[in-house]
């Protein structure tokens, strides 16, 4: 996959997907989105493309599926207020047959995850916050927040080992 830049051709840097192998096979994913609704879906579905020819983690695409849409909504919802005039940054690191880690940015401010989140489920399941991180939490094996919240780091491990 060495010189890939976008799965459909776009020019612009917010529709590319740069995306390299290392020597070791390692895919790395670095992109950049608008802080739009309507770009979600399909950035998401570029990458799961990637994603799944790689197989980091045979099986769990669903939940990681998952996980990756809750973040990039949260991020252009809640943390970037879909301004037009912000971006939201993915990260993604797949070692085929071991495992994925995401990363996604955005440019808000940030919030207290404790105090939405507290220590592993809203009070009321049908609180307007809280439900998308519930969800991230559910499916992926290990979700934290940085920077007062603004980035959220996800990691699925393959269940099935790694196959050469």
């Amino acid at each position: 996959m060495n010189g890939m830049r976008s799965l459909n051709g776009a020019s612009d840097s917010q529709s590319a997907l740069p995306a390299k192998r290392s020597r070791s096979s390692v895919l790395e994913i670095d992109s950049w989105m608008p802080s739009e609704v309507r770009a979600i879906s399909p950035l998401v579905d570029r990458l799961m493309t990637l994603i799944e020819k790689s197989q980091c983690a045979p099986g769990e695409e669903f939940g990681i599926e998952l996980g990756l849409r809750e973040a990039l909504e949260n991020a252009v919802v809640h943390g970037n207020q879909e301004d037009p005039k912000t971006k939201v940054h993915v990260r993604c690191r797949c070692q085929p047959g071991r495992e994925i880690a995401i990363v996604v940015t955005d440019q808000g401010k940030g919030f207290d995850f404790e105090k939405i989140v507290g220590k592993g489920s809203t009070s009321d399941p049908a609180a307007e916050h809280g439900r998308g991180i519930q969800l991230m939490k559910a499916y992926m094996d290990d979700v934290h927040f940085e920077r007062r919240g603004s980035e959220v780091h996800m990691r699925k491990r393959s269940r099935t080992g790694f196959r050469s």
